[in-house]
């Protein structure tokens, strides 16, 4: 029987066939639409050329490589005001993505303790989690960001309180990290001869429990006995890092802080800035996270968990080895939006002064150079393909832990 989408093969090709023809009707559409959006993209980049031009400007990248002329509080790799604005850049981009890094790991702790503890049939526990959850949620976070750098600011003590034999304040840990209002001083490694040994010892033992991890999943799915991976794994990453570093004759020392003077001196400087922004947006981020896992947990069928207890498996056992591994399936795709979130947020840190990406591309060097367009495009770029490595990779995990079919 013929049809409308199947025509005669003694028929050639007609035009209209693109549009009343299935078979080429998607196609066709996708075509149109393509054409219609480069129009309208070289409309809108003629149009802003044309603005420009009339008001004395060209799209010019050559100011990333004059001087910046601007110093850097916070920064992770060497700068200073004579460097160029793409120097200038870079350390922002670095102190973005470290307060993205620290805040993912930080939020996802936070996270899955407060959405199992929401859970908890202690009474308590669970309404303080309720509490928790619902009050970061429901706040700005530019709000809670302000607000934890108030209380760093204004309820920690001074340097000059840690000065005297009547001192009113003491350091952390055996005297290595001094808590002040001023940041946090924490020791600074001092890299001698043989301490890249030891630092690739290190890397190396972080691959081994990766491998040992994989092992163990396949010994456990084969077998039914579980080892003490914790353990093992702790010895993995320990063990051979500490035995090299005695070898060697203890390559790598450690700058510890000092009070000098009316601060403290040596070590590495946490400014409060940082720490505020990165606790703000762990617990408001956590907060979300929470929810996300409770709703994970909920998911999954109660005939697990009883089956688990019937087995004879304790409660953290059956959390940690039946409900967890399930529930991350449902987990893992919203906690993406989560941590592309987290790292967009991280653009609120020139509220407490935190040099980041958007405070100097897009705040200091844009002012100073006006190159708008310019500073809004490359940020806007830098955002983007960030955003896309996360996704990216939090979307591979996420085929690794999905339910494999048959």
């Amino acid at each position: 029987m013929t049809t409308m989408t199947d025509p005669p093969n003694d028929q050639g090709f007609r035009l209209s066939q693109l549009i009343y023809d299935t078979r080429y009707r998607s196609a066709t559409i996708q075509v149109i639409a393509l054409i219609a959006f480069m129009v309208i993209a070289a409309f809108l980049v003629r149009n802003t050329i044309t603005n420009l031009s009339a008001l004395g400007k060209d799209i010019d990248f050559g100011f990333l490589f004059s001087r910046a002329a601007y110093d850097i509080n916070q920064k992770l790799i060497p700068y200073s005001s004579n460097d160029p604005h793409w120097r200038a850049a870079l350390v922002g981009l670095l102190n973005t993505l470290l307060v993205a890094i620290l805040g993912c790991i930080l939020a996802t702790v936070i996270g899955v303790v407060a959405g199992v503890l929401r859970l908890s049939n202690n009474w308590l526990t669970a309404r303080i989690m309720t509490v928790y959850v619902e009050s970061f949620r429901n706040i700005p976070v530019l709000l809670w960001i302000l607000a934890f750098m108030a209380v760093l600011s204004e309820s920690l003590p001074s340097p000059r309180a840690f000065r005297g034999e009547e001192a009113e304040a003491s350091m952390w840990l055996w005297n290595t990290i001094a808590v002040t209002n001023r940041g946090t001083y924490i020791p600074a490694p001092v890299w001698g001869p043989g301490s890249a040994i030891v630092v690739v010892i290190f890397l190396l033992s972080l691959l081994a429990i990766w491998a040992f991890g994989k092992w163990s999943q396949r010994r456990f799915e084969a077998t039914g006995h579980l080892l003490p991976n914790f353990w093992i794994k702790l010895a993995i990453l320990v063990g051979p890092t500490l035995l090299v570093y005695l070898l060697l004759g203890r390559p790598v020392a450690f700058s510890l802080p000092e009070l000098a003077g009316f601060n403290f001196s040596g070590g590495i400087h946490l400014r409060n800035s940082m720490l505020a922004l990165w606790l703000a947006l762990s617990f408001y981020t956590g907060a979300f996270i929470a929810e996300i896992v409770r709703s994970g947990i909920l998911a999954i069928s109660k005939g697990q968990t009883e089956a688990a207890y019937a087995l004879g498996l304790r409660p953290s056992r059956t959390m940690n080895l039946v409900i967890l591994p399930q529930a991350l399936r449902v987990i893992i795709p919203p906690l993406i939006s989560q941590y592309l979130n987290l790292t967009k947020n991280s653009s609120l840190a020139l509220a407490v002064g935190y040099m980041d990406l958007r405070s100097t591309l897009g705040g200091t060097t844009l002012n100073t150079t006006g190159r708008e367009l310019e500073s809004m495009l490359l940020m806007m770029l830098i955002y983007l393909v960030v955003s896309l490595v996360i996704s990216s990779g939090m979307n591979f995990y996420n085929k690794t832990v999905r339910l494999k079919e048959r």
